[in-house]
């Protein structure tokens, strides 16, 4: 009996792929035959090439990677796919993102208390007002136009941008600042969000995420926790400025977490979710109907749509993983993305179901790294998605949305929509 060959092993590596779409066939060829897959790491758009990492597809060994920091730490190599430089590695090492328990509880932890529920759930009124106030002035917009809107420049990199820095606490005049360092550190692959590229001495681009990119921020930063100092207020800084376990580098990582990882976890879900909704009209009229509860409709939103695409980890010991030996130093990469269309765990993943339950996705991770801030996303999304049921009676696309180039964030940089 002749056994079918199975077929190659296909690219997922290259960020521009993800320009067009993310490759949904081809993570479902690697979670049926190569679910533990070496993938080649070339010289991409100037970048240089890397050693190559196994890409991680099915759901259960995502989640068995991100559980097990022992054998998968954050720590060893950081959590993006390319290798930072070794000089600014003890840097990088410094973000709670990159470190492993029980480093990283103590972290957490601190900023645990600043992050309170109580002090997010203050903000669910000011979410709505702010969502319909967005609606209301592209609809102006359109009408005046040509009935048509970008709802990424008019409405949602608007919309999570405000939210973050009410919770953080940032001046009204600086928070366009924010924007752009969000842009800078996770748009670093596409020439249109990066901006100039910035050339070390050989000629080679330098890592935005590395100490000389980054201390415009950490400035920033030390002013205004001195500020909040002075001039406290219930917001995350005045709380992280004013707590003596922390450490001023400490404090200045947290800036740079929360700037870029806290605006970008909606920036990128919330025209994510939209556009699902727009090509889904059957499913957005049971969600105006009242037919299924928005906080079910939100998660699986997040399920077709996660924010982050890939994390990365390194192997800390010689492992073995879905069959496939895995030395130590290894870059063990999980795909997010795809573990959340696994046939294995969700029935008919690639249809929207906004009653699908349970939804077990891992748009905001597992393990001890699970997104600190889970709970203010879905609550800025919820309310966004409740003020579009109303300003929206029938979403239309106006074009196809333009993606990020990028194989770590889902990221859309334009969702044009007809508006009436």
């Amino acid at each position: 009996m002749n056994v079918p060959e199975a077929p190659p092993v296909p690219d997922v590596f290259d960020p521009r792929r993800y320009a067009a779409a993310v490759p949904y066939d081809d993570y479902r060829v690697l979670r049926d035959h190569h679910p533990v897959a070496w993938q080649d790491e070339p010289e991409v758009l100037g970048w240089p090439a890397g050693p190559g990492f196994w890409a991680v597809t099915r759901h259960a060994d995502v989640v068995r990677v991100l559980k097990d920091s022992g054998t998968y730490s954050s720590h060893l190599g950081a959590t993006q796919i390319r290798d930072p430089d070794p000089a600014d590695l003890p840097f990088i090492r410094r973000m709670m993102l990159n470190q492993d328990p029980p480093q990283h509880g103590r972290l957490r932890r601190l900023v645990s208390r600043a992050f309170t529920p109580k002090r997010v759930d203050r903000f669910a009124e000011v979410a709505r007002e702010r969502a319909h106030a967005l609606f209301t002035d592209a609809l102006e917009a359109a009408r005046e136009g040509d009935g048509t809107a970008d709802l990424v420049a008019t409405v949602t990199d608007e919309y999570a941008l405000l939210n973050l820095t009410d919770l953080l606490g940032v001046p009204e005049g600086d928070r366009r600042i924010l924007l752009r360092w969000t842009q800078r550190v996770i748009g670093y692959q596409d020439p249109d969000e990066a901006g100039p590229r910035v050339l070390d001495r050989a000629g080679r681009p330098v890592n935005p995420r590395s100490p000389a990119m980054l201390q415009d921020m950490f400035a920033y930063a030390r002013q205004l926790a001195a500020y909040k100092r002075r001039y406290p207020a219930d917001d995350v800084m005045t709380a992280l400025a004013h707590d003596a376990e922390l450490t001023g580098a400490e404090l200045e990582m947290f800036f740079f977490l929360l700037t870029v990882a806290g605006n970008d976890t909606v920036r990128s879900a919330a025209p994510g979710g939209l556009l699902a909704l727009a090509e889904h009209p059957q499913e957005y009229e049971r969600l105006r109907e009242g037919k299924v509860r928005m906080d079910t409709a939100v998660d699986e939103l997040l399920r077709r749509h996660p924010p982050v695409l890939t994390f990365r980890r390194t192997a800390a010991q010689d492992t073995e993983l879905a069959g496939r030996k895995i030395r130590a130093g290894d870059k063990v990469v999980v795909f997010h993305a795809s573990a959340n269309h696994d046939e294995r765990v969700f029935t008919d993943p690639d249809r929207l179901d906004l009653a699908r339950t349970p939804n077990p996705h891992v748009s905001f991770g597992d393990g001890p790294h699970v997104c600190l801030g889970a709970h203010f996303a879905r609550l800025q999304l919820r309310q966004l998605y409740e003020e579009a049921l109303d300003a929206l009676p029938s979403p239309d696309l106006a074009g196809p949305a333009e993606r990020l180039v990028s194989n770590f964030i889902n990221g859309v940089k334009s969702l044009p929509m007809r508006l009436t």
